[in-house]
């Protein structure tokens, strides 16, 4: 079976604390509302802002997508955390970026983000035969590189002043699992 079917079928995978489903529309006020966090936004690096159509019409192509994988994390009684994406196909290379958001201040540090990293990554290079996941995390951000690490991602580089942010340049750290890496 080809990547883009697997991808395309994403499962339901199951943690001890979370359950990751297919992040769809149904997330909608969510989404919206973890866009509002400025934190989060900060530690993504994102700056745009995006309209409530914008966000509704990304959510609805997600569902079926056979070039990426979108999953949304829901605690032990469904309430939402966040996403966490295997995204930017490299079909050739069997590769991936790896992306994660939680939704606000209030769910970070409590491990979930490494809880659900350790299940997509599995999922990445068993199910979907992924050889190489890789992800870039800005220096202002330590608790998820340590969070990545835990997971079993490696520090590559650092691409420096990557970005400018509130008049600081910020370095861009590059790390990167293998499937033939140790898993922690």
């Amino acid at each position: 079976m080809s990547i883009a079917h697997v991808l395309a079928a994403q499962p339901v995978l199951r943690t001890p604390r979370l359950t990751l489903v297919q992040h769809g529309p149904e997330y909608l006020e969510q989404v919206l509302v973890a866009m509002q966090d400025a934190e989060a936004m900060k530690l993504t690096g994102t700056r745009a802002e995006f309209t409530r159509e914008q966000v509704l019409a990304h959510l609805e192509r997600l569902v079926g997508a056979d070039d990426r994988a979108d999953f949304a994390i829901l605690d032990e009684s469904g309430a939402y955390l966040g996403e966490i994406v295997l995204n930017d196909l490299d079909d050739d290379n069997l590769a991936m970026n790896y992306r994660i958001g939680l939704a606000s201040s209030g769910v970070r540090g409590k491990g979930y983000g490494t809880e659900a990293g350790r299940a997509v990554v599995e999922w990445g290079f068993d199910a979907v035969g992924l050889h190489r996941i890789s992800l870039d995390v800005f220096s202002f951000n330590p608790g998820a590189q340590r969070s990545y690490e835990k997971i079993g991602f490696i520090v590559e580089g650092r691409a420096r002043d990557a970005m400018l942010w509130d008049g600081e340049w910020v370095d861009s750290i590059l790390m990167s699992m293998l499937a033939t890496d140790p898993r922690p």
